[in-house]
């Protein structure tokens, strides 16, 4: 399956659903953060999706990171939230949504670094790096905020 990211494009469709999601600013013990290549669109992203029945918003980050990763992670704070309604995210399958993401700070507590069905690549990666990937600027906005060390999270 497939996904397009549109944002503020009047030719985006419209959204059929809206998914609560949370992803994870995931860092080594020398600054660099943990990214992968997504399978859907080639892009670089922070480990993250869905929230599922069972999950707690930070359960469903530390879920989505050992998928995506390999990684165990504990929840050490939040980056912010993530609303904006001009982000719209297709998917080949029909399904049109809009997201609700909330991004967290993680710290890696075990697990082995893994690259899943979902990605082509994962790595850590120095933020001194970060804007020569291919990325939404959805996922830049959220590094931004994570790397400018907020004294509060950011609620958009």
């Amino acid at each position: 399956m497939t996904r397009t990211e549109y944002y503020d494009d009047p030719k985006a469709p419209k959204p059929n659903s809206m998914v609560v999601a949370a992803s994870a600013v995931v860092t080594d013990g020398g600054g660099r953060i943990l990214l992968q290549r997504r399978r859907d669109n080639d892009l670089w992203a922070l480990p993250g999706g869905g929230m599922e029945m069972t999950d707690s918003l930070p359960g469903a980050a530390v879920r989505e990171v050992k998928e995506e990763t390999g990684y165990d992670v504990e929840i050490t704070g939040l980056v912010g939230t993530y609303t904006d309604p001009l982000h719209i995210i297709a998917y080949s399958d029909g399904e049109v949504r809009r997201q609700f993401n909330v991004c967290f700070r993680a710290r890696i507590v075990g697990g082995t670094l893994a690259i899943s069905k979902e990605s082509t690549e994962v790595r850590f990666v120095d933020p001194d790096e970060l804007n020569s990937l291919p990325m939404h600027h959805t996922q830049q906005l959220r590094l931004q905020h994570y790397l400018e060390d907020r004294s509060t999270p950011y609620l958009g």
